[in-house]
């Protein structure tokens, strides 16, 4: 059952979405704030459409953590469910994602003109520096800034490590970092066909305030997220393995 209700999600989210963005194609020539309507109305549909076809909805805790203003929003990534996440989560996001996700035909049209930030991982210093550029001019329009700060979908109880874009945009940008923490990959898991019933939770932690070092403020973030998504995941059942341990004798004497 758990395979069929994932399989009528897929044809219904690709299938819709392919009408919806079809439909909007006039868009692409409007100002570029509609998409942004868009990509709320396409966001929320098919999350409407996870919760009737799989089960599976979600709750958000702590928007008043959210500040006024530009902010970098770092958020905990384990599933695709969190890329789809930031477009109903907060308002207008500048989203850094990879330039790949533009090459693919109406989805990627709409992201470029949404004014998500496409990042060449393999650019290094080129693509760095093009990031940070993009991020000041979503800074000047007044919008969050979306990352992940580990660049990639972990594992369930699992933590790559942070990559040191996220700390380059805290020093350019000079604005507050929001660590997200949250348990998605319980339900859909990266790189996963099945999708389970259940609740997302997705907790918005208070804010590391601008000017602080590098070196404190990822560590800070880093502790904030982990700690956060590990508890989230234990409240939604998950259990952290115990690692084997063999008991040494003490020789004897």
């Amino acid at each position: 059952m758990t395979a069929l209700r994932a399989l009528i999600y897929n044809i219904g989210f690709f299938c819709g979405s392919a009408l919806l963005m079809t439909l909007a194609l006039p868009l692409l020539a409007l100002p570029r704030r509609l998409t942004n309507h868009l990509a709320h109305l396409w966001t929320w549909s098919m999350f409407t459409w996870l919760k009737l076809a799989v089960g599976l909805g979600y709750e958000v805790r702590g928007r008043e953590n959210l500040p006024p203003g530009p902010a970098i929003l770092a958020m905990k990534h384990q599933s695709a469910w969190d890329t789809l996440a930031i477009f109903v989560l907060f308002d207008d996001p500048a989203v850094v994602l990879k330039r790949e996700l533009w090459r693919i035909p109406l989805f990627g049209w709409f992201l470029r003109k949404h004014g998500t930030i496409a990042i060449d991982r393999h650019g290094k210093a080129a693509a760095l520096k093009k990031l940070l550029a993009d991020a000041e001019l979503a800074k000047a329009a007044g919008r969050p800034i979306a990352i992940f700060p580990e660049g990639t979908r972990g594992p369930v109880g699992g933590k790559l490590p942070y990559q040191p874009g996220v700390a380059a945009l805290y020093n350019q940008l000079n604005v507050p970092m929001v660590p997200i923490a949250l348990n998605s990959g319980l339900y859909w898991g990266r790189r996963a066909f099945l999708k389970r019933p259940g609740t997302v939770l997705v907790q918005i932690l208070p804010p590391i305030p601008a000017g602080l070092d590098r070196r404190t403020v990822m560590a800070r973030l880093e502790h904030d997220i982990e700690t956060t998504t590990d508890a989230l995941l234990a409240e939604g059942g998950w259990e952290k393995p115990v690692e084997n341990s063999v008991d040494r004798l003490a020789p004897s004497r």
